[in-house]
């Protein structure tokens, strides 16, 4: 059974950092792309960023790009999501999914319970 499981989200200041994990069982995490996407309230899901199954090739959306930064660590089969510089707009739900591409969630869709993420004074 796949499962993925996030952590680290929670109530930080503008301007400050966070780093999310992703922990994943049930599957060969090595063979697989993995992305982040998000929610935010009253909207609909928004990719984030992605990394390729060697780790070699990454990509991030235009909002997040040289503030975020995403890795992974096949042999603890965790992703992770490094946020600095972090804006109230950056407040939202974050999931982590296997990806079909950089961009798309396997599939079509996200599995997991997210982490909450809430940037604010």
């Amino acid at each position: 059974q796949v499962t993925l499981v996030e952590s680290g989200g929670g109530l930080v200041q503008p301007g400050g950092s966070l780093r999310l994990s992703c922990a994943a069982s049930g599957f060969i995490f090595g063979s697989y792309y993995m992305i982040w996407v998000r929610q935010a309230p009253g909207k609909g899901l928004e990719w984030v960023s992605g990394i390729s199954n060697s780790g070699i090739r990454k990509d991030y959306s235009d909002s997040v790009k040289g503030r975020f930064t995403i890795s992974r660590d096949d042999a603890k089969k965790t992703l992770y999501l490094q946020m600095n510089s972090l804006k109230p707009e950056d407040t939202a739900l974050y999931y982590c999914a296997r990806g079909s591409d950089l961009r798309r969630p396997l599939g079509g869709r996200v599995h997991s319970q997210g982490t909450q993420v809430t940037v604010s004074s």
